[in-house]
Parts: C-alpha cells; sequence; structure tokens
C-alpha cells in the first residue's frame, strides 16, 4: 500500500466494518503460508488427539538435566502437575544453551532509551551478567525458594535480575514500575520477600521520578525484608540504609563470574504475579519452572512464526506484566530470538518514536496492545507514515478484545495488508497464549481471536446450564490441562480454587470473560464477566458496546459503563475521545447513538456520553472503569496515583458534574 492511500485510511474504515464482522476473512499471503513454520491445519486433529503427546514434544525442544518420569500427573485436580520427575533450569534454557551452541555473539536485545540511550547486549554478555548476578544473590543469601522483589523500569538489569533468580531457583515478585509504593509493599508483605531490587530514579516523558526513595518511605518495618539492591540508572541521589541497602553495581564488580545453573524440579516456582483487585487483595499467581517454560517458549514460536536467525522481535509492553514475562524475558529468549526493549511512552519524545524504532532496528515482528493501537489512530497516520515499516511481516494484538476498526487500521495503516494480525487472548494465570490464530494456518477475522492453540480445549458454556454453546454468547472455559497454568495462589489454595473452579468443577478452569462463538467455530471474547451492562433485560457486553461506538468516523476511544436508571434497570454511560481536535456536540451525540442503534440495537444506545480528552489508564494502558463508574455515581475516588496521568479525573468530574447540571 503506498503512503497516499494509507493516509485516506481513516476515511474507509467505517464504511468497510459491516461487512468485515463474522464475513470477511483475511488469510496471510501465499509466500508468507509457504514459509510458516506451521501451515498444516492437521496440527489441530493430532494435538487433540493426543494433547499430552502434543506438550511432550513441545517440552522435548527445551534442554533437560533429567527427563520426566510422568508428562501429566492429573491425580489431584485442579493441582495438576507436568513433567514430573524431570529438572531442568530456564536461565540455562534462555543463555547458557544458545552460548554453547555458537550463538553467544547474537544480540539478545537493541534496548533504547527515551533519549536516545541504546546499548545492544549479546546472548554472551547476557549470561555474563546474569551469572555474576546469581552470584551476588547467593552472597547476599538468597537461596533456592527465598522470594526475591524486583521494582524495576524497562531497563536491561530487570531482564538480569530475573534470570539470576531463575538461575539459583529464587521465586521472583515483579511489580510493575508504574505501581505505587504502597503497592510494592503490599507485595512484598503477601510473599514474604527476602531482598528488593529497584532503582534510584526511573525516565518518564523527560523527566525523572525518584523511586528508590519512594520505597524506603514504606518499607522500613517489613519483617521479612533483609535487603534492598538499587540499580544506579539515572544517576539519582537516593538514601542508602547501612547493614540493609547496597548498590546493584558494587555488588556485581565483587562477585564470582561463574555461577552454574541449578537443576530444578519441573515443579519448582518460577515466579510469583500479583494481578490488581480492585475490591480485595491482589491474588498472588504461581507459575512454575518446566510447564511454565514448554507453554510460552511452544505458543512463541508457532503464534509469531519466530525465524530467530532473521526476525527482530519486539514486545511493546512493560516486564512488570504476565506479557513481559512470557513475551519479552521467557518466550524469546528461550528461542534465541533478537528482540526490542523500550524504556518510554509511546508518545515521547514524538507520536513516531514507535515508528522510528521499528525503522531503526528492522523490526519484523511487533505485539502490542489495542489501546496503543486506539491512541496511534488518534494521533494520525501521518506519524507511522514518516517511516519505512517494509521490514514488518507479523503483527500482534495483546491485553484486550481489539475492535475492528482498530484491526482494519493496523491491517491497513501499519501492516500495509501484507502483514497477518495474531489476536491473541490469554491471561496471567493461563501464562501462555491460549486462543489465537496461526497465522500460516488460520484465515483471521477482526477482533476474533479465533481458534484455541494446539493443545489447548476451550469452549463457550450457557450460563445457566452450564452446556457447552455450539453458536452463540456465554462463559468462556477450559477444559483440559495445560503446562503453563497457574499451580495455585500463592498461600491461598482455598481461593484458587473459589476462583476458577467451583463453578463448573476442578477439571473446568473458569475464565472470567464472556464469549461467544460463531457460525464456524471462531471464538469471540468479549470481556470480563462483571464488564456486563443489563439494559431493560438485554445483556450487554461493554467491550461490545464500546466497538460500536468507536465504529463512529469521529470517535477514537471510548469507554462505557452501567449505571441505575428508574426506567431500564441500568442506563449506558459512555466516556467518548474523539478524533484530533474534533469537539463533541448534539449533533455527534446523535450520530453516535445511532451508529450503535445500526451495530446492536436501539436499547444498546448510550443515555448519556460524556467528551473527555483520555480516559483513565494505568500505565500500561488498562481503562480503570471502576473510576469512571466511581465518577457517574459522585462517589469519592480513591488513590489515583497509579493512573498515567490523574489529572484526568478531575476533568471528567468537571464534565460530570457540567452534563449534571444541563439535565437538571
Amino acid at each position: 500500500m503506498s503512503i497516499e492511500s494509507r493516509s485516506a485510511v481513516g476515511e474507509e474504515l467505517d464504511g468497510e466494518l459491516a461487512s468485515l464482522l463474522e464475513v470477511e476473512r483475511f488469510e496471510a499471503p501465499a509466500k508468507f503460508r509457504e514459509h510458516a513454520l506451521l501451515s498444516d491445519p492437521g496440527v489441530y486433529d493430532h494435538a487433540a488427539a493426543d494433547p499430552v503427546g502434543w506438550w511432550e514434544a513441545q517440552a522435548q525442544e527445551l534442554e533437560w538435566f533429567q527427563k520426566w518420569t510422568t508428562v501429566l500427573d492429573d491425580s489431584d485436580p485442579p493441582f495438576y502437575k507436568w513433567f514430573t520427575g524431570g529438572t531442568l533450569n530456564v536461565s540455562y534454557n534462555c543463555l547458557d544453551r544458545h552460548v554453547i551452541a555458537g550463538r553467544g555473539d547474537r544480540v539478545a536485545f537493541h534496548w533504547r532509551g527515551e533519549e536516545g540511550e541504546e546499548r545492544d547486549l549479546t546472548y554472551a554478555e547476557l549470561l555474563s551478567e546474569v551469572e555474576r548476578f546469581a552470584s551476588a544473590l547467593k552472597e547476599l543469601g538468597v537461596s533456592a525458594g527465598d522470594v526475591v522483589g524486583i521494582y524495576l523500569p524497562m531497563i536491561p538489569e530487570v531482564v538480569v535480575a530475573m534470570l539470576a533468580c531463575a538461575r539459583i531457583g529464587a521465586p521472583h515478585n515483579v511489580v510493575f514500575g508504574g505501581f505505587s509504593a504502597e503497592a510494592v509493599r503490599e507485595r512484598m508483605e503477601f510473599s514474604e520477600a527476602k531482598v528488593l531490587i529497584t532503582v534510584d530514579g526511573a525516565a518518564r516523558k523527560g523527566k525523572t521520578a525518584a523511586v528508590k526513595d519512594r520505597v524506603d518511605e514504606v518499607m522500613g518495618d517489613l519483617a521479612s525484608l533483609e535487603r534492598i539492591v538499587v540499580v544506579k540508572s539515572k544517576g539519582t541521589a537516593c538514601q542508602m540504609q547501612e547493614g540493609r541497602d547496597v548498590y546493584y553495581e558494587d555488588i556485581l564488580a565483587a562477585a564470582d563470574p561463574v555461577c552454574p545453573a541449578e537443576p530444578l524440579d519441573a515443579e519448582h516456582p518460577l515466579y510469583i504475579l500479583y494481578t490488581s483487585g480492585s475490591t480485595a487483595k491482589p491474588k498472588g499467581i504461581l507459575h512454575t519452572t518446566g510447564g511454565y517454560l514448554t507453554g510460552v517458549a511452544a505458543t512463541h514460536r508457532y503464534v509469531f512464526d519466530l525465524k530467530p536467525d532473521s526476525d527482530v522481535y519486539w514486545c511493546a509492553a512493560d516486564v512488570g506484566w504476565v506479557t513481559g514475562h512470557s513475551y519479552i524475558v521467557y518466550g524469546p529468549l528461550c528461542n534465541g530470538a533478537t528482540s526490542v526493549m523500550w524504556e518510554g511512552a509511546p508518545d515521547y519524545p514524538s507520536k513516531d518514536i514507535w515508528w522510528e524504532i521499528v525503522e531503526r532496528y528492522g523490526v519484523t515482528i511487533l505485539y502490542c496492545a489495542p489501546t496503543a493501537i486506539r491512541a496511534c489512530i488518534k494521533w494520525g497516520a501521518q506519524w507511522p507514515n514518516k517511516h519505512d515499516l517494509s521490514s514488518l511481516r507479523l503483527l500482534g494484538s495483546v491485553g484486550e478484545p481489539i475492535n475492528p476498526k482498530a484491526w482494519l487500521w493496523y491491517h491497513k495503516v501499519i501492516g500495509a495488508e501484507r502483514c497477518p494480525i495474531v489476536d491473541t487472548w490469554w491471561q496471567t494465570e493461563t501464562g501462555a497464549i491460549m486462543i489465537s490464530p496461526l497465522p500460516g494456518i488460520t484465515a483471521t477475522k477482526p477482533g476474533s481471536a479465533t481458534q484455541p492453540f494446539p493443545g489447548v480445549f476451550a469452549e463457550v458454556r450457557d450460563e445457566s446450564t452450564g452446556e457447552p454453546i455450539e453458536e452463540g454468547q456465554g462463559l468462556l472455559v477450559l477444559t483440559h490441562p495445560w503446562p503453563s497454568m497457574l499451580r495455585t495462589l500463592y498461600k491461598e489454595e482455598e481461593r484458587f480454587i473459589e476462583t476458577y473452579f467451583k463453578r463448573f468443577g476442578t477439571e473446568t478452569y473458569l475464565v472470567g470473560d464472556a464469549a461467544r462463538r460463531d457460525r464456524d467455530g471462531y471464538i469471540w471474547v468479549i470481556g470480563r464477566i462483571d464488564d456486563v451492562v443489563n439494559v431493560s433485560g438485554h445483556r450487554l457486553s461493554t467491550a461490545e458496546v464500546e466497538s460500536a461506538i468507536v465504529a463512529h468516523t469521529d470517535v477514537a476511544e471510548a469507554a462505557v459503563i452501567g449505571q441505575h436508571d428508574e426506567d431500564s434497570g441500568q442506563a449506558i454511560v459512555a466516556f467518548v475521545t474523539l478524533q484530533g481536535e474534533l469537539q463533541g456536540d448534539d449533533s455527534t451525540v446523535e450520530g453516535i447513538r445511532e451508529t450503535v442503534a445500526e451495530r446492536i440495537g436501539k436499547f444498546a444506545r448510550p443515555k448519556r456520553i460524556i467528551w473527555t480528552e483520555d480516559l483513565p489508564k494505568t500505565r500500561s494502558g488498562k481503562i480503570m472503569r471502576r473510576l469512571l463508574r466511581d465518577i457517574a455515581d459522585g462517589r469519592a475516588l480513591g488513590d489515583v496515583t497509579t493512573l498515567r496521568d490523574p489529572a484526568v479525573m478531575q476533568q471528567l468530574e468537571a464534565q460530570v458534574k457540567e452534563l449534571s447540571a444541563r439535565e437538571e
């Protein structure tokens, strides 16, 4: 597609959307399919006929110190075990084996800082630093089974810290760098972390935020925490407590340069990752070693059709989330990939920084969130059009269902209609991708995650009867164990069963998402079960309404909530961001309502539309609908410091008050 035609895409999208949903399919170009790692549809039947054998074959791609005696131990569901009797080490699989095979000079990460700083880290260099830091951790008293907290931004040291922990069998507990210090303390306290690795300061759009000093304010009396390791990243002065605090660089220089990888049982804990809870304390998702690595390596290889000798892969997420664990660190490194790591926002120092990075490093595979894609739509096609994106051959989407309009823009403007899109569905709990196209096999539909990955069994079940639905909407469940599944909630086994296995029994995992299966058997993940609005008896997914609103020509992004209504039980309230500098008026309101009526029905039209320049989002891009409900209902807001832009809340409160005054 030419630059000129790419620029006009925004005007064409809406006329095409109706024909795309469940009708038009997109196949990868013939050349792509011809060279894809998986191109035979028979792989699905093969894996379905013998899922245990399929996963065993994937595990054999790893390096094991000792092979397993049993592939799957399902004697005590839902506490499944995989590859029992086997021993391996994740750090060894991600580093040593590549260096031993002569691939030590291959770049593991092209790291780029927001002010243009660059660092290329080869597999041999990464192994050297990981061995030293693993030795340093042992000298600090860390041994197998001890929990190590990691609170770092997107710098190479975060990968070093994770792999060093994995090397000695110390489960890590990574906390996203955008969380508040109070949230870090909470997670360190729950997990009884012995050591915390943090940083002096972190970059944020040209400014440096103090990190270590904020940590000190809340961490002083935490009984389990013995040592704090501080990375000198930005040269920010910080307080160091004698006897407790040490600098990363100092202990690294003094450490033994040799630290062999510990042979660990396949079920040895690899990490704990806490998911945020809005009404209850966070859940500590526990992943183990052998099954997790099998899952992330296989899905990364086949979903992204990885060719490690030629691809440059970029997952534009943060290591603080499971996407970063699985598809920035463990999956790509296990597969010997060359990756890009970016410390910064998608719009700093300018709105074309992502596309500059793609061009600079010759990125071939890009994996990002729909939130980011929608932001790029709002900014306009002129930003990617400034750069040569011809290196791209595959695009991916992660984190939430992608609406068809964003999918098509991604396909046309970024992929120039030549790049397959893998729309992936999975969770912190699943560890690895569960539902996704295989790009050399699956014809895609904009907005559908399509089919379960080989060896994964997913169903849509009727909410009332629990029976499988061949076509229609219901609850998404996974009906067979898979290697990368969470083993439990850390120190909360009863909560683990209650949360995931109470409704349908110990052999059926309740995802917590609503989904529908279309006439072709494609799965459309709609959104969380609790993200549902009930209008006059009609149960509507907020994501479904949001997708319809975004189909309006002037709309860049939308978030929908339900609000109590005397007439209909609940009414739909939509918070809407318009394209560019457009201003909303009564005509725009009616146009949006009509668009929703056309795509869903008149009953789904928003009762209130509130204009906003942005939506309340976490720094990872997740829209905080809970805060929108608080604003709409006039409730006091809690802590909003973890938002990407806390000032958004003040603007929204003013908008709601103004609208309420007009309505009265």
